[in-house]
């Protein structure tokens, strides 16, 4: 049962995460050293290992405190199975419509190929992205929230048939009672006044890009002619973030090798304005700017630096939501949810510029990953209950891991691009992932001991 618990520190404080339960408590150091012996049973061996070092009455109240625990699920919880609705046939809850295999700018990291993914650079119709609501309504069962989000690319590049769908949506709402959040992801050369205003007229959520720094997100994002887009990008985006009172929007960055640095880029957004962030690892082979396994140590003292960073910053009353450092220690996602995560490939479906549809926006031109056509349907009937069964539980790596409930299996698309297989994890992010997570709780628990 001891794999079932994991113990960590952030400077003199002592956390368990109880894995099956998700409940974190915060430890004294003896605690923490009797964990390094107890199982649940043996009070004895642990009071014979550790008298010489503690006091044996102050081991016994420690250890009576344990067992309440445990008589609680709270520590050595039992493991948790896997829930029938496995065994069904999923329903389709959100989409991704690539309304632009295009873009207006050139970042070096981009999956997508800045926008062709791998083939001709083109722009969605209007009857291919009405096909696609309808397939999501057909395919929601009776599921009344859904989800698009406008992708690219840039899909303002596209904004025609942006506005046609958006409008098509909201009709349809009302002919079937399906409530759509719609989200649009943009790098903001092309938030022109005229483009914010409909974005807010049609409550639009909308996902910005910035890599932090000017020089950070020149030298990785720039234009078609080589140009840096900061200056310009970052003006866009003060404009939008005001026009919607600092609401319902999400700045996220991506570092790379050569800002490994990156509490400085996660900083210098706080400080122009931005205060709901994110700052995501690069994912890439064979680039000069790829994370590799012997940058992670640097990466680990990296985010503790910016957990102390986040702290410094919130008890000066200007503090900021950092998606990573996000967690509901109390009630967290249904037990499906932490088996699964994001629902790629039986939930959540991306469509591309031609109506085809594969699993997320990250398979799109992988051939293997074509599940079929908005059209048509899915033709590959095979492929969306192999995803549904890539969950944690069926993942060699992923059942002993102490993370396992929180990331959820890391990402599909990651795991092929890196091993060929989305039942084999991305290792490099496995790692990035139980280090923020451990940052997460520290920073969660600490906040929730100040309420």
């Amino acid at each position: 049962m001891k794999e079932n618990i994991h113990k960590f520190h952030y400077k003199d404080m002592y956390f368990l995460l109880d894995v099956n339960s998700g409940a974190v408590h915060v430890v004294d150091a003896m605690t923490a050293d009797i964990m390094d012996i107890f199982d649940g049973h043996n009070d004895e061996t642990v009071i014979a290992q550790l008298s010489g070092i503690y006091k044996i009455l102050e081991l016994a109240e420690a250890l009576s405190e344990l067992h309440e625990l445990i008589n609680k699920g709270q520590l050595f919880a039992p493991d948790i199975d896997v829930p029938p609705v496995f065994s069904e046939k999923g329903i389709v809850k959100s989409m991704c419509l690539l309304v632009a295999h295009d873009c207006n700018l050139r970042c070096k990291y981009c999956f997508a190929d800045s926008g062709e993914f791998g083939a001709d650079r083109r722009l969605m119709n209007n009857e291919v992205g009405e096909a696609a609501v309808e397939y999501i309504i057909r395919h929601s069962g009776n599921r009344q929230h859904c989800e698009i989000d406008f992708f690219g690319g840039e899909p303002l590049v596209n904004m025609p048939v942006v506005r046609h769908l958006t409008e098509y949506i909201r009709n349809r709402e009302k002919e079937t009672g399906k409530i759509f959040k719609l989200t649009l992801t943009t790098n903001g050369m092309l938030l022109t006044d005229e483009n914010i205003a409909f974005l807010n007229d049609n409550n639009i959520s909308v996902v910005i890009s910035l890599d932090g720094r000017k020089e950070v997100h020149d030298r990785m994002r720039p234009d078609v002619g080589g140009n840096g887009t900061y200056d310009r990008v970052i003006s866009n985006f003060k404009k939008l973030v005001k026009s919607r009172n600092d609401e319902n929007y999400y700045m996220r960055g991506t570092y790379t090798k050569y800002n490994l640095d990156f509490t400085k880029d996660v900083l210098s957004m706080a400080k122009e304005g931005f205060d709901i962030l994110s700052m995501e690892p690069v994912v890439a082979k064979d680039a000069d700017y790829a994370i590799l396994k012997s940058d992670l140590p640097r990466i680990f003292a990296e985010y503790d630096k910016l957990v102390d960073a986040y702290l410094q910053y919130k008890s000066k009353g200007k503090g900021f939501f950092f998606f990573h450092f996000n967690m509901d220690l109390s009630n967290g996602p249904c037990v499906a949810k932490r088996l699964s995560g994001c629902g790629a490939g039986h939930e959540y479906y991306a469509v591309a510029a031609n109506g085809d549809m594969y699993p997320c926006h990250q398979f799109v031109g992988r051939n293997k990953y074509l599940l079929g056509n908005v059209f048509d349907g899915v033709k590959n009937t095979d492929l969306p209950q192999y995803f549904r069964n890539c969950h944690v539980l069926n993942k060699e790596k992923c059942r002993d891991c102490w993370a396992r409930f929180f990331c959820s299996g890391g990402c599909h698309a990651n795991a092929d691009l890196f091993n060929g297989d989305i039942y084999k994890p991305y290792e490099i992010g496995c790692e990035l992932q139980k280090k923020r997570l451990e940052c997460a709780i520290a920073v969660q628990a600490i906040n929730n001991m100040e309420k």
